[in-house]
């Protein structure tokens, strides 16, 4: 795949690289159609659908998705498609052991997810780059609530976008303490190339769940985003946090209730594809300099450096 241009000064404290080209017209006539679609009950259809256990359906569904979207079986703990009860248990499969090794440096941030790079960088105060001519607020995206932006102003971000034929499973860049999780409704776009360069702010508006964690290199937040068809968000502690649909923001401190996860511990999965946004403070991360916008990653992959001392 051609490197896509990428804007910025070839500098860390410059560094951006994201989704470039003004939208054409297929794009913008893909997207608009999303403006009045029932987003949320379409979603609640497909959570009702990838739940059954309907051998009629379930067992078409499976091996016509594998063959859509070339899904590699041989690396799922368990490869028969015919043995997981519905088609979200398969959508949701386990990896192998050792099918997506840690690096070996202690420093290394690890991918979180298998994916792509959709946008890498920093902050400009507190402004997220979404893709070219787009941006969004921090403050937005985490709920509203300065003080858990506050950390991360002028920091580094980086978002990773889940196509359907992805592992689904979340796991830990690096070790932390889990102290908050925010759980923002909102709507329900898809994160697909045609919607981050067409919707505007589409991160700080679609449906989240933002967990904010205490890691040895300071404040870490990943921002787990709904899509369009994403019928549920879950963790491992709280388990399936969306469905059902809330009206306000909804905030759970853990503060006597702590949830420790180590690097490359699942910390949370997506039913469909989605995006997961990580949000460090300055001073804290460099980036792998060949990641560019649709960069193909994979879970554990190192994404970039924690600095020594931050």
């Amino acid at each position: 795949m051609a490197r896509p241009e990428h804007s910025g000064a070839d500098t860390d404290s410059g560094y951006q690289r994201y989704l470039t080209g003004a939208p054409g017209l297929a794009d913008r006539l893909k997207a608009l159609p999303l403006y009045a679609l029932p987003q949320h009950a379409v979603s609640r259809l497909t959570h009702r659908i990838t739940r059954s256990r309907r051998e009629w359906l379930r067992r078409p569904l499976t091996r016509w998705f594998i063959r859509r979207f070339g899904v590699d079986m041989s690396e799922a703990l368990e490869p028969d498609p015919d043995a997981y009860p519905d088609f979200n248990s398969f959508f949701t499969r386990a990896l192998k052991p050792g099918a997506r090794p840690m690096p070996e440096n202690s420093d290394a941030l690890c991918c979180p997810a298998d994916g792509a790079v959709s946008a890498i960088g920093h902050l400009h105060d507190q402004r997220i780059i979404q893709a070219k001519g787009h941006d969004y607020s921090l403050v937005d995206l985490l709920g509203g609530a300065p003080d858990q932006a506050a950390p991360f102003h002028d920091g580094a971000f980086a978002t990773i976008y889940l196509s359907p034929a992805n592992y689904h499973r979340v796991h830990m860049p690096v070790g932390g303490t889990l102290r908050e999780m925010v759980h923002i409704p909102g709507r329900l776009f898809s994160v697909g190339r045609h919607t981050v360069r067409t919707v505007p702010r589409l991160f700080s508006r679609n449906e989240r769940v933002a967990c904010l964690f205490d890691t040895p290199s300071g404040p870490m937040a990943m921002v787990l985003v709904g899509a369009i068809n994403v019928g549920s968000i879950e963790t491992v502690w709280a388990g399936e946090v969306t469905p059902p649909r809330a009206r306000a923001v909804h905030t759970r401190r853990y503060d006597s209730d702590a949830v420790q996860l180590e690097r490359g511990d699942e910390m949370g999965r997506f039913n469909m594809g989605s995006t997961v946004i990580l949000l460090f403070p300055p001073d804290t991360v460099t980036w792998q300099r060949e990641l560019y916008a649709d960069a193909p990653v994979r879970l554990h992959q190192a994404l970039g450096k924690l600095r020594p001392g931050a």
